[in-house]
């Protein structure tokens, strides 16, 4: 990264300005130019100074954080990096903005212990980082409109008995994504067939977020999508998100692979980590797993993908043409751990030709 990330940090609340200003300055490859209160205050900063980055708050004054972000993406489309508030009403909201063009979504600061708040400086410093890194020539964000929340914040509760009517996984698609892979995913499973083996995925994503990230999912495909819950029986045609408070991971018990959820440490400086989700299938039968390594900054999942490779496990990475960030794909095609490398339409063929 060539000199500073200049960052403006959009957010009602001085308190929270001063503890983002704390964090991203103890960097020395971000700076903080300014502050702002609301979007009006914002727009009058940004002409004064060109940020790489803004921080945005989703509830302010005068106008609401998506009502900016939407008129910010079609007129001067900077990134943005959405750190709000969650609460059960708001999740959905975080949900809309990546929709609508956010790069991340973080949870403000908490007072905590020393080792949460180590976690949170390095999430939000990794955020920062990758947004200002996103390429924007990545043709897959879909364009901002409506959401229905009716929709995003539907109770998977009511749809379990979907799940069990379908037969048990006897093979495995492992699919790991960071910073862009929110769209790369709803666009790979809108794509693919409703009959292929149980797909587990680790998304980089807040835990606030990804109950209504999955709920999301399972409105605007066929496949049928949950955020994972420990003991899960990974079935046919079925989605499992990982839960953002815990690592992923799967286990092959009774005959049936199932959902194993675990607290842990972070790992490739995530929880969860596409690295322990690749790991936990290493010793399966290579022919039963697919593994997929898609957009984001790092290296997280690429010495798993190797792991895998090495195996004989069938492997792909998303192209640099085609990632939002190509960080984790990259690292994973430098030590040949890829066996196809393409675009998302490269993967969603892929896939439905080789199950």
């Amino acid at each position: 990264m060539i000199g500073k990330t200049k960052v403006l940090i959009v957010d009602d609340s001085v308190s929270v300005q001063n503890v983002l200003r704390k964090i991203l300055s103890g960097d020395p490859d971000i700076e903080v130019i300014g502050t702002a209160t609301d979007p009006y205050e914002a727009v009058s900063k940004i002409a004064e100074i060109l940020p790489d980055v803004i921080t945005l708050d989703i509830e302010m004054p005068r106008m609401d954080g998506l009502t900016f972000l939407s008129k910010l993406m079609k007129q001067h489309p900077i990134p943005v990096v959405v750190i709000s508030s969650f609460a059960d009403e708001t999740s959905d909201k975080g949900i809309r903005a990546l929709k609508l063009g956010a790069k991340e979504i973080i949870p403000k600061p908490k007072h905590a212990t020393l080792e949460a708040l180590d976690e949170y400086s390095i999430k939000i410093i990794d955020a920062i980082k990758a947004a200002a890194l996103s390429n924007k020539r990545a043709g897959i964000l879909v364009k901002p409109g409506k959401i229905s929340s009716q929709h995003i914040s539907a109770n998977l509760a009511s749809d379990t008995s979907l799940f069990n009517e379908r037969k048990a996984s006897q093979k495995l698609i492992l699919i790991g994504a960071s910073t862009g892979g929110t769209e790369v995913i709803s666009k790979m499973l809108k794509g693919l067939r409703k009959d292929l083996p149980g797909i587990l995925v680790v998304q980089h994503m807040p835990g606030e977020f990804t109950r209504a990230f999955a709920s999301r999912l399972n409105s605007e495909c066929e496949l049928l999508v949950k955020e994972a819950e420990n003991d899960d029986i990974v079935r046919d045609g079925c989605v499992y998100i990982a839960n953002g408070f815990n690592h992923l991971t799967t286990v092959s018990e009774n005959g049936y692979f199932k959902c194993k959820l675990e607290i842990g440490a972070l790992v490739n400086r995530h929880r969860p980590s596409v690295d322990v989700l690749f790991s936990s299938a290493v010793n399966f039968q290579a022919e039963n797993i697919v593994a997929v390594l898609l957009t984001g900054m790092g290296a997280d999942g690429a010495r798993g993908l190797l792991e895998l490779n090495n195996k004989g496990v069938r492997t792909f990475a998303q192209d640099e043409k085609s990632c939002v960030v190509f960080g984790m794909p990259k690292e994973a095609i430098k030590l040949d751990a890829a066996q196809k490398v393409g675009s998302p339409d490269d993967l969603i063929n892929w896939l439905n030709s080789i199950f």
